[in-house]
């Protein structure tokens, strides 16, 4: 009997990564299934890891040819496949466990043609994060649906995150086409053929994203990349050219945005001899898209339209320089283009139609961002940033806040201070508002916004408060501000930042630990109470016993079965995620909220970490994975920085960043010691020149990862500190600790 599922894997020349690859593979609960490993002439050992791999499990098996290129290598494996349905996965990627079950459990129910799910991105240096594009597609479960009904997604573009019908993928005869960017033409005319498709918001998929930048869609300045980037954007556009409006709207959108793009920054670092290559590729590209379409792009971007058009590679390397030495949004450029004109000037420009150099009243939208959130003296403090954009914030001008409650509008007290803007300079941008008591208390359960109104001359403008930023705003602290009201600020509708009451809500009290379970002391809203463990992720759920004191209650949650299962929901951290429910006996339901304190709890043992915390929401987090060095305190003492985590084992600690272009780190060590509370990293804020820096621990063995921000850490930060000419913040990415050193004036 064929397996059910055939896994297409080609390699070339990874052997670091092959080896999780397959592993992650292996360990799928969707068991009947075999891998084909196309080694497409590898030079390294990538052929030896995966002959050992094959050896071990015979679901695995290799295929060798001369190399060839990711596409034909793949068409190599589907030649080879036997399975009722064909998947792909890059060789330096990971799967998720429940991911190829999950897809092909939705195509049996269905009867689609192919499944999709959702992705993340990951790397060592910043954790895993949401994959863009995915993110966008793969917003919710849906299926049997088509992208003539779904037009997202047509932003699908990669193949390794589906599972497709193998009758369907040689009913239409799909071949991969002897390029890089060879999924696109292949993904979305699926998506065209397919009667009906299923998507899962849930991640299937982790993208490796590496720190040296150069796997295939990383290597964005090189002009054989863009060349078979251009290519595979032309037989896109074949695709779509008789087809649906609004389809084809959104790939020549798409393709503005990302592709023609790339293409375009590239001029920034193209040698001499290429320039006219690159400027004829970048010409056949903007020749095709729909100038409908281009018409509607930034005026930055139209001036870089226009350049192109009259064929001035000159302005063109000025302006990518620009765009790359600003690092800012495009919708903040044009004020700041004709300011770095002055530094360099003697740029032809006559071609280049003036208007673009004025801002349209469209262009002067509200700006705003939440940076930290805090109690201060039993009031929620909320800093943050409010402009319009191209315009400069002066003392002039007036800035109104106001809390929204169900629909009534409560004004506060603004304070403004100078704050970096959108072009990177300290103007009268920041502000604070103060909520008291009072007032959170006529918060409900629903969410409240907050109302932003500015005005700059003659300008007005109003918005909701968002933007979010890394720490605080991320992992808002929450408070009792009263004996049954605790709130909860965090997102709302529409990426807002939102205040939330919630009246007498079921909650863990404290956490007491004994060698062989975390004793969770809690109080339900409701009688007879009963306490639910959950796998968000991977689904299921196991009824923990109770000791019930009216609605106070006590449950024991065993550190050991958990430690010794090891079945982790994230193939790169092999974390497992488990989250707590409480429910009655007529129907009610609520996620167990934290409201014990400031710390994680945490029990290691056998190179493997419980841990008991808080989620971005609020609610109690159970995370089990191999231990990783976990940071749950940083100070500024002096000229140095002291950082603080529960010491589980021998390691060195090191800040660390990474050459450009370059997997090669370079290290600034700290200084390490130990005592009961913990170890602590001290480092000489001196010693970090300005850089993104990544706090790293590094075992005797050699082996390293990147330091772990805890969740309770990650609430108390962002932490700036000022020395001399230089500011440096702290603060958490993607789970990370990162400090990053710029100068006082912005400028790195």
């Amino acid at each position: 009997m064929p397996p059910r599922l055939s896994v297409v894997v080609p390699f070339y020349n990874v052997g670091e990564y092959i080896g999780p690859c397959l592993d992650s593979i292996a360990r799928q609960t969707w068991t009947d299934f075999e891998a084909i490993l196309v080694d497409d002439g590898s030079l390294d050992d990538s052929a030896v890891v995966a002959k050992d791999f094959c050896a071990r499990d015979d679901r695995f098996r290799i295929v060798q040819q001369d190399n060839a290129g990711l596409g034909p290598a793949r068409n190599t494996g589907v030649d080879h496949a036997v399975g009722e349905y064909v998947a792909f996965v890059d060789s330096d990627d990971l799967v998720t466990r429940h991911g190829f079950g999950n897809l092909i459990r939705t195509l049996d129910r269905t009867g689609s043609d192919l499944a999709g799910g959702n992705a993340r991105r990951f790397n060592n240096s910043y954790g895993v994060r949401p994959s863009y594009l995915q993110r966008q597609c793969f917003t919710k479960d849906r299926f049997a649906t088509h992208v003539s009904e779904t037009p997202e997604l047509v932003l699908d573009r990669m193949v390794w995150n589906k599972v497709y019908r193998r009758s369907f993928w040689d009913e239409h005869g799909y071949r991969f086409p002897a390029i890089r960017y060879e999924d696109y033409p292949i993904t979305l005319k699926a998506h065209l053929d397919a009667v009906t498709v299923d998507t899962l918001a849930a991640p299937v998929y982790f993208w490796r994203e590496r720190e040296s930048g150069d796997s295939i869609t990383q290597q964005k300045f090189q002009l054989g990349n863009l060349r078979d980037r251009v290519v595979s954007a032309g037989l896109v556009m074949d695709l779509v050219a008789d087809g649906l409006p609004e389809v084809r709207r959104r790939v020549h959108a798409h393709f503005t945005q990302i592709d023609l793009l790339a293409v375009l920054t590239a001029f920034g670092t193209v040698p001499a001899a290429e320039e006219q290559q690159l400027l004829e590729l970048a010409a056949q590209l903007i020749g095709r898209l729909d100038p409908a379409v281009l018409d509607n792009a930034s005026r930055f971007d139209r001036l870089q339209y226009a350049a192109l058009r009259d064929g001035d590679v000159g302005l063109l390397r000025r302006l990518a320089l620009f765009r790359a030495d600003q690092g800012l949004s495009v919708r903040a450029m044009p004020r700041r283009w004709r300011k770095w004109q002055l530094d360099y000037p003697g740029v032809r420009e006559a071609a280049v139609p003036q208007e673009l150099y004025e801002v349209a009243d469209n262009d002067l939208t509200l700006a705003t961002s939440v940076r930290e959130v805090a109690w201060v003296d039993g009031k929620l403090s909320v800093k943050g940033t409010a402009e319009i954009r191209h315009l400069e914030t002066k003392r002039s001008s007036s800035l109104r806040i106001a809390l929204v409650i169900a629909g009534r509008s409560y004004p506060l007290r603004v304070r403004r201070y100078a704050a970096t803007d959108l072009l990177g300079d300290e103007s009268l941008v920041g502000f604070e508002v103060l909520l008291d008591r009072e007032l959170l208390a006529k918060c409900t359960a629903g969410p409240s916004h907050f109302d932003v109104r500015m005005r700059a001359g003659r300008v007005r403008r109003r918005d909701v408060l968002r933007g979010q930023r890394a720490g605080s705003p991320g992992w808002p602290p929450g408070a009792w501000i009263d004996e049954t009201s605790w709130i909860q600020p965090g997102p709302g509708k529409d990426e807002a930042f939102a205040i939330r009451r919630l009246q007498d809500p079921c909650r863990l009290t404290s956490v007491e630990q004994t060698p062989e379970a975390l004793v969770l002391h809690g109080r339900s809203s409701f009688d007879e109470p009963s306490l639910f463990v959950t796998r968000p992720v991977a689904g299921g759920e196991e009824e923990l016993p109770l000791e019930v004191d009216g609605r106070d209650f006590t449950a024991r949650v065993p550190i050991r079965s958990m430690i010794e299962e090891t079945n982790p929901d994230d193939p790169f951290s092999q974390r497992t995620t488990r989250a707590f429910r409480v429910r009655g006996p007529e129907g009610q339901e609520q996620v167990l909220l934290w409201t014990a304190g400031d710390r994680l709890v945490s029990h290691a043992e056998g190179g493997r970490v419980v841990m008991l915390t808080r989620s971005t929401g609020g609610y109690v987090n159970l995370h089990e994975s191999p231990i990783r060095m976990t940071a749950t305190a940083a100070v500024a003492a002096g000229n140095m920085l002291l950082v603080r985590g529960p010491d589980w084992g021998e390691v060195s600690f090191s800040w660390r960043r990474f050459l450009a272009d370059s997997d090669e780190p370079v290290d600034v060590d700290c200084r390490r010691t130990v005592s009961d509370d913990g170890w602590a990293a001290l480092v000489d804020l001196g010693a970090l020149e300005p850089a993104d820096w990544i706090l790293f621990a590094t075992a005797p063995d050699g082996s390293s990862h990147a330091v772990q921000c805890e969740p309770f850490l990650s609430s108390r930060l962002p932490l700036t500190i000022a020395r001399g000419a230089q500011v440096l913040t702290v603060r958490p990415y993607a789970g990370t600790l990162h400090v990053e050193v710029r100068s006082a004036t912005g400028d790195q």
